[in-house]
């Protein structure tokens, strides 16, 4: 199995950890579940826009039309598919002071579960793509995923269990949304594997790079506010963007980048 692929495994699975802290009761604290998703923006912007973005560019027989508007592409097809989507998400978990009928919740888990796993399908094919085109860069897209995916979990797993008391339905149901993203991830394994030119592999990173800007500044970051709205998630996603880029400079210092 490739590294790019374990990677993509390893980021949807993250998805589980979620889903047992929603049933064993050990939620973490709405500050620290709005700094992960800055932290995980943060990652995702720098990685895009000072990495990706200019290796498709840099790249051979790429032109920078070419370049640029798949960029664009992917940043209109995902807030296109955002609009289309039915929207759930993890500030459902912020704790509220009424608590909603049991038949409210299983509606509202079941729309969670569908719009999560569709939203999860493209990060899945993003993780694959970027850690096949550079595997330094695949790691910090799949902490980023892996730091997206946790509460994405909690927020599945919170409302099935309270609406059928049973974690091991809740654990799966969670399971469900983080599958689709390792799916996505094995699609891409399947069909690009070795058989893709360079040109076209730089065209695809230039898309992957134009969808995670998207997902980083119209979902991490709202949904990090949102949660949050006490807190600045722009500590997060500062804190993203210097670990990642001092990350990345130690590597590239040490040969390895």
């Amino acid at each position: 199995m490739s590294v790019p692929l374990i990677l993509t495994l390893l980021a949807g699975a993250a998805t589980f950890i979620g889903a047992f802290l929603g049933v064993l009761g050990q939620k973490p604290s709405n500050r620290l579940l709005a700094f992960s998703l800055g932290f995980a923006a943060g990652i995702m912007l720098l990685i895009s826009l000072m990495e990706m973005l200019p290796a498709a560019l840099a790249a051979e027989e790429m032109s920078p039309i070419l370049g640029y508007g798949m960029f664009i592409v992917g940043l209109l097809g995902y807030f296109g598919l955002d609009r289309l989507l039915p929207h759930a998400h993890p500030q459902d978990l912020v704790q509220k002071t009424k608590q909603p009928l049991p038949g409210s919740i299983k509606r509202t888990a079941i729309l969670l579960t569908l719009g999560i796993s569709l939203h999860n399908f493209p990060e899945g094919i993003a993780t694959y793509v970027t850690a096949s085109s550079n595997l330094e860069l695949g790691f910090g897209v799949a902490l980023a995923v892996a730091l997206h995916n946790i509460p994405e979990g909690l927020a599945v797993a919170g409302p099935v269990y309270a609406a059928t008391g049973s974690k091991r339905t809740a654990v799966f149901w969670a399971g469900i949304s983080g599958m689709a993203e390792i799916l996505g991830g094995v699609l891409a394994w399947l069909i690009l594997g070795s058989l893709v030119s360079p040109v076209v592999m730089a065209a695809i990173m230039a898309a992957v790079a134009g969808i995670m800007v998207a997902l980083s500044v119209d979902e991490l970051m709202p949904l990090a506010k949102e949660i949050d709205p006490n807190n600045n998630p722009s500590y997060g996603v500062l804190c993203g963007m210097s670990v990642m880029g001092l990350s990345l400079v130690a590597l590239q210092s040490m040969g390895l980048g």
